[in-house]
């Protein structure tokens, strides 16, 4: 098999695209490229301890690539750290990096174009499944996770800490995407066919901060 990278954001999108390759069987998944805010450390956008990110990709059966950025960061610096560990991973014989983006033109752009310039390749197995139904199929498969980042502009505060589940689906405002594909929220899964055992989470305090709602996700 080839070896490859996976994106993961601990979110459900990108532990469903695992899921999803591993299937297939056309890679090896040697490691989880993760971007972590360093001066929180926490994922970045997701809000998620860098605790609860290590034990989830130890139940996944993946090595931590963690690319380490400052707070705040500009693009030029996020650019420079992602293209240095591009580099690492290339030198290392890893030319592959998988993605869960699911319709997002620019952003696949976006990602082929810099992975280009190292001599890489960016993979898309969900890109345009039906958001409802890749939804619903998620839940459906037994994926477990929690909504750890509300941007407010788009949903309430409430949200945050909420079970990604068909209720959650069902209340979701008209024009959210069930995936949050645009933004509107994103995710820490805690259990699901890619993780080798389920892992205990509790929700702790919601913090709003530059427009967003995060709710702080504990360990146990």
């Amino acid at each position: 098999m080839t070896p490859a990278l996976i994106a993961w954001s601990s979110g459900k999108d990108s532990a469903w695209a695992l899921h999803e390759a591993r299937r297939e069987g056309r890679y090896d998944i040697v490691g989880a490229l993760t971007t972590v805010n360093d001066a929180f450390g926490r994922v970045a956008m997701h809000g998620v301890r860098e605790e609860l990110l290590m034990a989830q990709l130890d139940a996944a059966g993946l090595a931590p690539v963690v690319v380490r950025i400052p707070y705040p960061c500009s693009n030029e610096i996020y650019e420079r750290a992602m293209a240095s560990a591009m580099q690492d991973a290339k030198a290392r014989g890893i030319a592959h990096v998988i993605f869960g983006d699911l319709f997002l033109e620019d952003i696949r752009a976006y990602r082929e174009a810099k992975l280009n310039d190292v001599g890489m390749t960016a993979v898309f197995p969900l890109w345009r499944r039906p958001t409802d139904t890749l939804a619903r199929e998620m839940i459906a498969g037994g994926v477990e996770a929690h909504l750890a980042t509300v941007d407010l502009k788009k949903l309430p505060a409430d949200f945050a800490g909420r079970h990604f589940d068909r209720a959650l689906i069902d209340d979701l405002p008209a024009g959210i995407d069930p995936c949050g594909e645009n933004g509107e929220f994103h995710s820490f899964v805690s259990a699901g066919p890619m993780l080798s055992r389920k892992i205990a989470v509790r929700v702790g305090e919601t913090v709003e901060r530059d427009g967003f709602a995060y709710a702080d996700l504990l360990a146990g």
